[in-house]
């Protein structure tokens, strides 16, 4: 199985928020997902809430993120972490 971690668009036409998700990469955007990481909303405020823990879990398991899921992670510092926890170093 496949894991990736992407955007689940929730929402109202013009008015979208998201969830970060981790899911199964055969399975659709807004379908099945196994574990919540996170929320976006770029319209209110542009609020961007990841848990940190889930998602450095997420990806030592071999989880890979989308594009805009990367960049999401850069904007929180989350690359960096995984990236010194990939190297052994200890912060």
């Amino acid at each position: 199985m496949a894991v990736k971690l992407r955007l689940q668009r929730f929402g109202s036409k013009k008015r979208p928020y998201y969830r970060v998700v981790a899911t199964d990469s055969r399975n659709p955007r807004d379908g099945r997902f196994i574990e919540i990481i996170g929320i976006y909303q770029p319209i209110e405020k542009d609020t961007l809430r990841i848990d940190e823990e889930k998602a450095l879990a997420w990806l030592s398991k071999g989880a890979q993120p989308t594009d805009t899921v990367k960049s999401l992670f850069r904007k929180v510092g989350i690359n960096e972490k995984f990236m010194k926890q990939k190297a052994g170093i200890k912060e």
